[in-house]
This record gives structure tokens, sequence and C-alpha cells, in this order.
């Protein structure tokens, strides 16, 4: 529902695959996404597309905030490389309720790369579920990527 299929990148985790993976009725994290989805859709809904992406993340915290849903914003991600520690300035957008990382983007559309970002944000965290929400569309539900680890 919430996939979008981006041609040339192959779909690691899809929401089928999440249905097989959670062996639940539903995905892993289903009603914290969509708090987080129901969030974005406010702020899309008041703001429309077309601003920077730090206005959204900013309505992306207050929304958060209103809702009670915990929330970290800009959370440093560090990389070990065998033994080395790095910090390369890596900074997750949003990380909420220690579940659901969520990376937004104010982009004319989502690239691999973006996919991408995502998922090694996913790896390099431990968090398993992200959210790649791009505001920059006519229609929000066309911006919005579900991964899971």
């Amino acid at each position: 529902m919430f996939a979008v299929r981006i041609e040339g990148v192959p779909m690691i985790h899809d929401l089928e695959h999440d249905l097989e993976a959670t062996g639940e009725a539903g995905l892993l994290h289903a009603e914290l996404t969509r708090e987080i989805i129901a969030a974005a859709l406010e702020v899309h809904r008041e703001l429309g597309p077309g601003l920077l992406e730090s206005a959204y993340h900013a309505c992306m915290c207050r929304e958060l905030a209103i809702g009670r849903i915990p929330f970290r914003t800009e959370v440093a991600l560090p990389v070990d490389y065998k033994g080395l520690h790095l910090d390369c300035g890596y900074r997750m957008d949003l990380v909420v309720a220690e579940k659901v990382a969520v990376e937004l983007k104010s982009v004319e559309k989502i690239l691999p790369i973006h996919q991408a970002q995502l998922l090694t944000y996913l790896r390099l965290s431990g968090v398993r579920v992200g959210l790649l929400i791009n505001f920059n569309v006519r229609v929000l539900r066309e911006g919005i990527v579900r991964r899971v680890l």
C-alpha cells in the first residue's frame, strides 16, 4: 500500500514480505507506522508540496509531539569499521519510539540512492522498520516508502 516500486531497484522487503516475516495479520510496528503516516498526511495537508525539507521536519516534530508519540530528532549515526569508530556526521531525521527510522525528503522524486540511504541507516542503527517520506508530491501516498530489515 505504501511501498513505491522504483524501476531498477529490487524490492528488498515489500508489504507482502512483511506479512510473511511477522507471521501476524499485520505489519511489523503497523500501528506506529500508521500514526507516523497520519502525522505526515496532516503536515502535507496543511503545507502542501514545495517547501524545504527543514520546514517539513519541524512540522513533523510538532505533529508527533501533539500526538504524544515519542521521538528523537537528528539522531547521530556513527560508523564502525573493523574496530575504527567514525563519526562522519550521519544523522537520521527521526527515530520514533525507538522502533521506526523516518527519513524526510522534499525532492522531485525518490531516487534509488534515497532508498539505499534508508536501508543503510536501518542496518547501522539496528532499527528494523524505516519510512522514507517525500513531501514534494501532489498526493503524499505517492511519496511514502516503507522498508523492513
